[in-house]
């Protein structure tokens, strides 16, 4: 690819202000597999200000032209799954079968889902003699991460473009190399000049740039919750929109009627899956006590049967996490479950047998977990378990919503009733119960320390319109 170091900026690929270099590693053999231009707050300032000035004709094109636009994109992007799929691998240790059959069709959903959306969607509603208009939010700044690349990119592009917004994207300067193609398959598509731009960099530089710019109406943001915090002060100066996805820490409560066998086979696997990255992953697995040791042997052998590898193998579940800082966080928390007391059934510190480098992490079960511990209450973004008792269904409860989380959650029962009132009164945004899926057109989002504003569907798409009433427009 001839664009690693280059920017898109106004319609073409163009040198960064600096030549300033960020290397990308490939997790799986911490070597670096590439190199990135790194920008700084001048490059973000020239892409806001085309964004702004695209901005004053793409807000008011018409939503067939929209429509069109995203059908362009949606088909070219099914060209270059190959291309995205090689991309997610090598940045971010993904298997290749996974990145192929789950990492880029997420974002391709994204993007199908913003089509239908924008065809039906009413941005006019009147009430009395009123006509209440949703209208595009301006230039938006679109900060996302490395562990879902193409989906957060897509769940946020798509429905910016579909809304009439411009943007400017910093994607993860760890998992890059995908949003780079991404960037191509617009161009390709024909998307206006300055309508979508992307500068790489880092977050201290190039994202602070962008949450903090005074021409920038909106900033959304993909990451943990320490970033989340310093991107909203940055955004308070300029009182712009600040919408977030945090962590979380989701709760998995087994009910006493549930299939302990089925339920927690498969909570083990939504949670090793990703190497354990996904900011959704029922990481906290709560089971009566008298059941506690049946659901730890079940969990040890969904783990022992996980097979960690590379990434380029037909046989590998899960490859390593993405990074060194992400490994060695990883090990630190495992070992404090350790020392804190709780049983570790399998699993452990250090890379599985029979590697000796690449950041490989041994799925890892705890059971006797308290919810006091660090394993229990720190988002560990790892392929690790823990597996908390509990008396009766108040305290399933309790423990559930004790954390500063509430990003999704999970609920099995063989009474759908009983499992429908326990998720009534889990804080979390989002329930599964008994094992259903997400819904591409739901809400996705959390409460409390997992964020504001939800993306996906009509939901995600609304929070790129603003609200204005004209009074007095009905009528003679």
């Amino acid at each position: 690819m001839p664009h690693y170091h280059q920017f898109y900026i106004d319609g073409q690929w163009v040198e960064p202000g600096q030549q300033r270099r960020i290397e990308v590693v490939n997790p799986a053999t911490e070597e670096v597999f590439a190199t990135i231009a790194a920008g700084d707050a001048s490059d973000v300032d020239r892409a806001v200000k085309v964004a702004r000035r695209a901005f004053e004709s793409y807000a008011w094109t018409s939503r067939e032209k929209r429509l069109e636009l995203l059908q362009t994109i949606v088909d070219i992007y099914k060209k270059r799954t190959n291309d995205l799929s090689e991309a997610i691998s090598m940045e971010m240790g993904a298997p290749l079968a996974f990145a192929r059959e789950r990492q880029v069709p997420a974002g391709l959903g994204h993007l199908q889902r913003s089509i239908e959306v924008l065809k039906n969607y009413e941005f006019d509603e009147t009430i009395n003699n009123t006509v209440i208009s949703r209208e595009p939010i301006g230039v938006c700044g679109l900060i996302t991460p490395w562990n879902w690349p193409l989906n957060q990119i897509a769940c946020k592009v798509g429905p910016a473009l579909a809304a009439g917004c411009t943007m400017v994207l910093k994607p993860s300067e760890v998992a890059p190399i995908s949003a780079l193609i991404f960037a191509e398959i617009l161009h390709e598509a024909g998307v206006p000049a300055g309508v979508f731009n992307l500068v790489n960099g880092d977050g201290p530089t190039v994202g602070h740039a962008i949450s903090s710019h005074s021409d920038i109406d909106m900033v959304s943001f993909t990451g943990s919750t320490r970033a989340g915090i310093l991107v909203a002060k940055d955004a308070a100066d300029t009182v712009k929109r600040v919408h977030q996805e945090l962590g979380g820490k989701s709760p998995n409560i087994l009910l006493d009627d549930a299939d302990i066998e089925a339920a927690v086979a498969h909570g083990a696997r939504a949670c090793f899956a990703n190497s354990g990255q996904s900011c959704n992953a029922p990481t906290r697995l709560l089971v009566p006590f008298d059941r506690q040791e049946q659901a730890a042997a079940v969990a040890k052998r969904i783990a022992e049967e996980t097979l960690v590898g590379d990434p380029r193998s037909d046989a590998t579940v899960i490859g390593p996490v993405v990074s060194h800082i992400q490994f060695e966080r990883i090990q630190n928390l495992i070992e404090s479950g350790i020392r804190e007391g709780a049983t570790l059934v399998t699993g452990g510190p250090g890379r599985p047998e029979g590697f000796n480098r690449g950041y490989y992490v041994r799925p890892t079960v705890f059971s006797n977990v308290r919810n006091d511990m660090r394993i229990a209450q720190e988002e560990i973004f790892g392929p690790v378990l823990s597996i908390l008792p509990y008396k009766d269904e108040e305290e399933a409860i309790r423990i559930a919503n004790d954390t500063v989380y509430g990003l999704s959650s999970y609920v099995t029962s063989a009474d759908l009733d009983r499992a429908r009132r326990v998720a009534r009164r889990i804080r979390a945004g989002m329930v599964h119960l008994n094992g259903s899926r997400g819904d591409g057109a739901a809400a996705f989002g959390g409460y409390k320390q997992s964020g504001n504003g939800r993306e996906w569907g009509r939901f995600g798409f609304e929070e790129f319109l603003e609200t204005k009433s004209m009074f007095g427009y009905v009528g003679s």
